[in-house]
C-alpha cells in the first residue's frame, strides 16, 4: 500500500478522534462520507432499545451527527474518559483500539468497555465505520436493573 494513502488515514483519523473528543456532532460528521457504512457490532434484537437508541446501523453523514448528538444524550459527559492505545493503518484503512469509561445518565452507573473501531477513509472521508465493543457492559449499564 502507498505510505502517502496510509498518512492520510492516519491523519483523518486523528482528526477524528480529536474533534470527537471536543464533542462537537456537527463537526464530527463533517468527516463522514454521504455514504458511510456503519455497523456497531452488538445482537441485532440490542439495535435500537429504547435505553440505548445510538446503537443501530447508520447510513452516512447526517447519521453520524446523530449517533453522537444521542450518544451524549444518554452519558454524563463530565464522567466520560477515553483511552486510545493504539493506531493502526495501512492504505486507506484504520484501527482505532482503546477504553471507553462511560457513564449511563439515566441509571447513574458507570461502565468501561474495550473497543476496536475499524474505519475506511477515501477521499479525505470515512466511508466505512465499524465498531467492536463490549455490549454487555454497556447494556448492564442501562437496564433499570442493572442485569
Amino acid at each position: 500500500m502507498s505510505t502517502d494513502r496510509t498518512a492520510a488515514t492516519r491523519s483523518v483519523v486523528h482528526e477524528l478522534l480529536h474533534r470527537i473528543g471536543q464533542g462537537d456532532p456537527e463537526r464530527i460528521a463533517d468527516l463522514y462520507a454521504d455514504d458511510c457504512d456503519w455497523r456497531l457490532d452488538w445482537p441485532e434484537e440490542e439495535h435500537g432499545r429504547a435505553d440505548t437508541p445510538w446503537i443501530r446501523h447508520r447510513a452516512g453523514r447526517a447519521d453520524a451527527a446523530a449517533h453522537y448528538r444521542e450518544l451524549a444524550a444518554h452519558h454524563l459527559p463530565e464522567k466520560a474518559d477515553t483511552t486510545v492505545e493504539r493506531v493502526l493503518a495501512d492504505g486507506e484503512d484504520a484501527v482505532v483500539l482503546g477504553v471507553i469509561r462511560q457513564t449511563a445518565a439515566p441509571t447513574g452507573r458507570s461502565y468501561s468497555a474495550r473497543f476496536a473501531l475499524h474505519v475506511t477513509v477515501r477521499d479525505g472521508l470515512v466511508v466505512r465505520h465499524h465498531v467492536y465493543e463490549d455490549s454487555l457492559a454497556v447494556a448492564r449499564a442501562f437496564a433499570p436493573d442493572g442485569h
